[in-house]
Parts: C-alpha cells; sequence; structure tokens
C-alpha cells in the first residue's frame, strides 16, 4: 500500500478545518503516502542524505543558487487575504491541471494530489509549509514554500 487513509494522516485536520473546507471528491484526491513511500520519493527527488528541509547542505541541490531565481515570491499575503495562489507561482509552475504533484515535507511525509486540487486548495497545504517543496510528476519546476512566507521558484537539476 502506497498511501495512508487521511483520517491516518497525523496532519489530517490541515485539509479539515473549518474555514477551508474541501469538498468530499476533492479529499479524496489528497493522498498522504505510507513513510516508505515517501522515503522513496524523497530520495528519488529531494536528497538521498538529509530527512528534513531543515538539515540540508551545500551537497543538495536545494541549497545550491544555480536551481534557483533571484526573487522569492511573498505567498503570506495572498493565504491572509484569502485569495488564489500568487500569479508569479502559477506563472512558473504552468502546469495543466491534471498534473500529478507531490507536497514535500519531509523523507517520511510527502502527500501526492493533482496541480487543480492543489491550486484551489493550496491554502490548507500552507498550514505545513517548513520549506515544504512542490514537486511536478515528469516536470522540472519545482517550488520551496518556507517557514517566513516567502516561496523559492526553481528546477531540479537535469
Amino acid at each position: 500500500m502506497n498511501y495512508l487513509c487521511l483520517d491516518e494522516y497525523a496532519k489530517a485536520w490541515v485539509f479539515k478545518h473549518q474555514e477551508l473546507l474541501i469538498a468530499p471528491q476533492q479529499l479524496a484526491q489528497i493522498k498522504p503516502m505510507t513513510p516508505t513511500r515517501s522515503a522513496v520519493l524523497w530520495s528519488t527527488f529531494i536528497s538521498r542524505d538529509k530527512d528534513h528541509p531543515d538539515f540540508f547542505s551545500e551537497d543538495d541541490w536545494l541549497c545550491q543558487a544555480q536551481h534557483w531565481q533571484a526573487q522569492e515570491v511573498f505567498w503570506e499575503q495572498a493565504f491572509e487575504d484569502e485569495t488564489a495562489i500568487p500569479e508569479q507561482i502559477l506563472s512558473h509552475l504552468d502546469w495543466q491541471d491534471n498534473t500529478t504533484v507531490y507536497f514535500c515535507n519531509s523523507r517520511v511525509e510527502v502527500i501526492e494530489t493533482r496541480f487543480d486540487v492543489f491550486k484551489q486548495h493550496w491554502q490548507n497545504f500552507m498550514f505545513l509549509a517548513d520549506g515544504s517543496i512542490l514537486i511536478g510528476k515528469k516536470r522540472p519546476q519545482v517550488v520551496q514554500f518556507m517557514e517566513t512566507g516567502f516561496a523559492r521558484l526553481g528546477e531540479q537539476p537535469k
């Protein structure tokens, strides 16, 4: 089994928040991975050595400047204003709605969903933002959501 039932996910409350309700059919598209499956994805696309963004070092591609744009995007204002995800992030990603995306919090905590679900309910995901990394299946673009309210826009190494 690759996924946890959402009710088994320790942080499921972020997707059941009373002020940010998600329809049942979309809630079904939010799939926390098992720790084992999360570890495989994390090791493949994020880091073989580090378990959490707090521990990244210059050896990790996520700490190398050539993978990131110079300008960061302030996502927290849109979050507070209860508006759509910032346009700079959307234009950077430029993914189809049915793109499978992975919201990577740590080696043992990755959430799979579709891009349209993430876009519509991005505020729920931001409760988890702690250096969290959003990647798309077979897509080079990446966004790292920092706990400071900023997001870094970049591309994975080829």
